[in-house]
Order: structure tokens, then sequence, then C-alpha cells
């Protein structure tokens, strides 16, 4: 009993930081749509929704970087600390070529809404709104670079210290500037938080702080070492991009035609169940930490423990909320009314809220298996599930649910709750394998190379 208390206080302890920190960036997008409610459903529709298709746009670079936990946290298990910095920068590379991709992207934001089916005072709206906060992308790939290198390392303050300073900026700047700016202020106050998140870890790291370890000698970067985080990224990016794509193909193209309250509704769905998902994957996150140090550490059996607690974590969690959802559907929801309208908002809004609430157990069990194959490098099978189920099952399906059967939104959110539990029961029986454990992550010492020539 004692060592599971031990076990459970250790997990809280790296967890509570990082919930902060996934809970800061859910406040953001909360934040947004709450700020400019009284500008009414089409401007909540805009900054939702375009919110939405920013994060698609990041997901696939900072899902690259993110795997920068995995190697720091194995090289940390293993007990070579003084190899882990040159991670950082691994993954600060790759946010700079984000950074640059995004910038270009700039000029096409209104040509590509225009391919989908928003009124037109939505679709400039969400251009605008959405080509500002491309200005951002370099410095929110790069709080995930430094924030996932110092997870490893087993400090998560410094990532939610950011992620306070992100939050607080934008709901401040938002205060400020949506009164002048309206749906563009929300976007400029999001672009100024994001950068000054960054620089405060970009100057934390480079002066050592949070007891990370200095630079010592030469850099030492390889470009074979560059590429082995590449492939073990990549489909991580992967993994993430292409659940996102599905989720904005879904409001874009399918939701979309059920009309801008509807929309409206979703997104505020969306960002209210934000509030239960982003701390459930600061706990996963903690979980897939001790994990990666178990196996850096030669002790992959461990693995199982942390996957129990987390998961009982995450279960709890999400299932507190899934009781809100269900027992006050409408009140969480007029939060988000204008003032003195969004009778109709309420009434779309509040079933499907109280749908929402079946697929938080499946969705907390997903993510903890999910970033547990990811902290063993089990990225490409886990990336390539997820497409297959998100494009073979959810895409197609919802469309036939919506348009082909007018299922409405009701019938669009089962098609959530399906794509969540059949995810969840998938990654599960790969955890149960046990495939995961003969991947190797990171290179082995050279003397281990050489005990295993002269073993074999």
């Amino acid at each position: 009993m004692a060592r599971g208390r031990s076990r459970l206080v250790t997990l809280l302890a790296l967890a509570l930081p990082m919930v902060l920190a996934r809970a800061s960036q859910s406040v953001v997008t909360f934040a947004d749509v709450l700020q400019v409610k009284n500008l009414g459903e089409k401007s909540i529709a805009a900054v939702a929704t375009g919110g939405l298709n920013t994060m698609t746009f990041v997901m696939l670079p900072m899902g690259l970087t993110f795997i920068v936990q995995s190697f720091v946290a194995q090289l940390v298990g293993r007990g070579d600390l003084k190899d882990t910095r040159r991670f950082a920068w691994y993954g600060l590379g790759f946010a700079l070529i984000a950074g640059i991709a995004a910038t270009i992207a700039i000029p096409l934001v209104l040509p590509v809404l225009g391919l989908v089916s928003y009124p037109e005072d939505v679709r400039q709206l969400m251009g605008s709104y959405i080509q500002i906060r491309l200005l951002s992308v370099f410095a929110a790939v790069g709080i995930e670079a430094l924030g996932s290198w110092y997870g490893g390392l087993g400090n998560t303050w410094m990532a939610m210290i950011a992620g306070l300073i992100t939050m607080v900026v934008a709901v401040i700047g938002n205060a400020i500037l949506i009164p002048h700016f309206g749906v563009d202020g929300a976007a400029m106050a999001c672009v100024v938080a994001t950068w000054l998140g960054f620089v405060f870890l970009a100057i934390a790291f480079w002066r050592g702080w949070g007891g990370a370890p200095k630079q010592q000698g030469a850099l030492g970067l390889s470009r074979r070492e560059l590429w082995r985080v590449a492939r073990f990224g990549l489909p991580n990016g992967l993994n993430w991009f292409f659940g996102f794509a599905a989720c904005a193909l879904f409001v874009n193209g399918v939701v979309a035609k059920l009309g801008a309250v509807t929309v409206a509704a979703l997104n505020i769905v969306i960002a209210v169940n934000s509030l239960a998902f982003m701390p459930a994957f600061g706990l996963a996150t903690a979980g897939s930490i001790l994990s990666g140090q178990s196996i850096g550490a030669g002790e992959k059996d461990n693995v199982w423990s942390h996957v129990k607690l987390t998961l009982a974590c995450t279960i709890v969690w999400e299932g507190a909320m899934a009781l809100l959802y269900l027992l006050a559907p409408e009140r969480v929801f007029s939060l988000f009314a204008p003032s003195g309208g969004g009778v109709m908002l309420v009434a779309t809004g509040a079933p499907m809220l109280m749908i929402s609430a079946i697929w938080q157990v499946f969705d907390a069990v997903g993510m903890t298996l999910n970033e547990t194959l990811r902290a063993a490098g089990d990225t490409a099978w886990t990336a390539t599930v997820r497409v297959a189920i998100s494009w073979g099952l959810f895409v197609p399906g919802s469309l036939l649910v919506v348009r082909t059967w007018h299922g409405g939104a009701n019938g669009a959110m089962a098609c959530l709750v399906g794509f969540l539990a059949v995810l969840a029961l998938v990654l599960a029986a790969r955890f149960k394998s046990g495939a995961w454990k003969r991947i190797q992550l990171i290179e082995p010492k050279v003397e281990e190379v050489l005990l295993a020539e002269s073993t074999g």
C-alpha cells in the first residue's frame, strides 16, 4: 500500500505542473470563445473553428518535436544526462522550419477557406483570425520542443510557467484588444502571449534554469541522430496531424452545412471538452515520462504499473467532467450565450454536450495508452492506426450519418463517440501484445553493442 501511495505521489508531482500547463492551453481557447461571445454566433464560429484550423496546421511539427521527450526520458533513465541537451536543438530546428512554412502559407488561407461552405462574412472573419495566428507557429512549436525537453528531464514546472504566462497574457490581451479589433484582437492577443511564453523557455534553456544541464563544449549535433529523431517523431506528428485534420474536416466539411448555430455549438463543445482533455493529457504525459525512464533503465516490466496508475487518474478526472456535462449541460452552455440571446445556441448545444460525456472514458484510455506507446517509440504503428480509423471509418461514417441519413448535430456527436471508442480498443490491444517492448528508440551504448556482438 505504501509503495502504491508513493508511486501515486510521484505521478501527481510530475503531472500537476503538466496538467496546469495543458490546462492553460485549454483556457486560451476557452477564453477566446468566451470573450468574443457578445460579438455574436458568427464571431464564435470564426474564432473557435479558426483556432481549430490553426492547430491543425501546427499539429504535425508539434507532434514531431514532442518525441524529444521520449528520447530525453530514456536517456535520463539510462543515466546519460549530458547527452540530452542537443535534442532540444533538434526540436528548435523543427520549430524554425514550421515557422517558415506558416509564414509562406498566410496568403493561402482565404483561398483555401473559399473551398468550404461558410457564409462569406464568417469566412472573412475566420480567415483574418487564422492569418494572424500563423505568426505564432514558431513560438508555439518552440514551446512544445523546450517543454518536452524539460519534461523528459523530469522537470514539468518550466512548461507550466510558460503555459501560465501564455494564458494570463492571452486573457488580458483579449480584454484589451477584442473591444477595439474584434475577432482579430483575439488572434493578436494569442500571438503576443505565445511568443512571451516561448521567450521565457528560451531564456531558461540558455541559462540552464530548472536543473537543466548546461552546454559543455561543442553541441555534438549529428545528422544521423537528427534523422533518428525525425524517423520516430514524424509518425507521431502525422498521428497528431491526421487526427486533428479529420476533426477539422468534420467541422468544416460535415457540420458546416448544418448552419452557423450548429457550428458554433460544436466548437463550444470542443472548447469545453478541452478542459477535460488537456489535464488528462497532462496526466498521460507524466505517466509516459515515468514509462520512458523505466524503458531507458531496462525495466520494461515496470511500465504496466505506471500505466495502471495513470489510467486510474485519467479515468477519474474525465469521469468527473462527464458527470458535469450530464447534470448541468444548459448551465455550462449558457456561459457562452450572447447577453440577452443565445436561446437557439443553448438548445442546440446542451444535448451535444451531454452526448460528449459518453466518450470521456474512451478518451482517457486511448490517450494514456497512446502516450505510453509513444514513449516506447511505437509511433509508426499508432500513426497508421489513427489514420486508418480517422479517415477509413470516422470521416466517411460522419458524412453518411449527417448528409445521407440526416442525423443532424446529435448524429455528428455520436460519430465522435464511436471514433474514440474504436481507437481506445485498438490501442489497448496493441499495448497488451507487448510489441512495443522490441523497439529500440535510443541508440545503444558502444559497450552494449560490443557485449551483444561478443555474446552473439
